[in-house]
């Protein structure tokens, strides 16, 4: 876990020093979208960073923005990811930054959200809502840590094992 914080550390500086629009050196980009860019987008940058921002350039965006769930801060920081600093942009924002790959991460998002093209692949890999689970503080945060997984699990298969086709 200790190295997968630092290396996130490292990977969030690295991206905080390249706001040009060009690529950092010769990396992957990829934007992950949901509705609320608060919850799954947000993990899923976070985790991919973390596991391999030293191949990929990582973002997250929403269609409806509305700020990082705190559950989604507190499990990442579970992990040793810090999400705290991190906070909900439109998808519009980026339409004129090239992607290799845009990935949609819920259902709404996909058939709502304005058409951004990746230079490789456009993907879809849905998630279900953590911030729609109702019940106490343990349910909530259960929810987040079962999707925070799916999520690791999915990542680790697609683009750390492999860059997808």
């Amino acid at each position: 876990m200790h190295r997968l914080k630092k290396r996130y550390e490292r990977n969030v500086r690295a991206r905080q020093n390249n706001n040009t629009g060009k690529k950092a050196h010769g990396k992957v980009r990829v934007l992950f979208v949901c509705t609320h860019n608060s919850a799954r987008s947000q993990m899923a940058e976070g985790l991919l960073r973390a596991m391999a921002g030293d191949r990929y350039e990582v973002y997250s965006a929403g269609t409806e923005p509305r700020g990082v769930h705190p559950l989604a801060v507190r499990v990442m920081q579970e992990l040793g990811i810090d999400l705290s600093g991190h906070r909900s942009e439109h998808v519009d924002t980026y339409r004129d930054v090239p992607m290799d790959y845009v990935v949609t991460v819920c259902d709404s998002a996909r058939e709502h959200c304005p058409y951004v093209p990746a230079r490789r692949r456009n993907l879809h890999q849905s998630f279900p809502d953590p911030s729609a689970v109702e019940g106490d503080e343990a349910a909530r945060l259960e929810a987040f840590r079962r999707v925070r997984d799916q999520i690791r699990a999915w990542l680790e298969e697609t683009f750390v094992r492999q860059a997808p086709l």
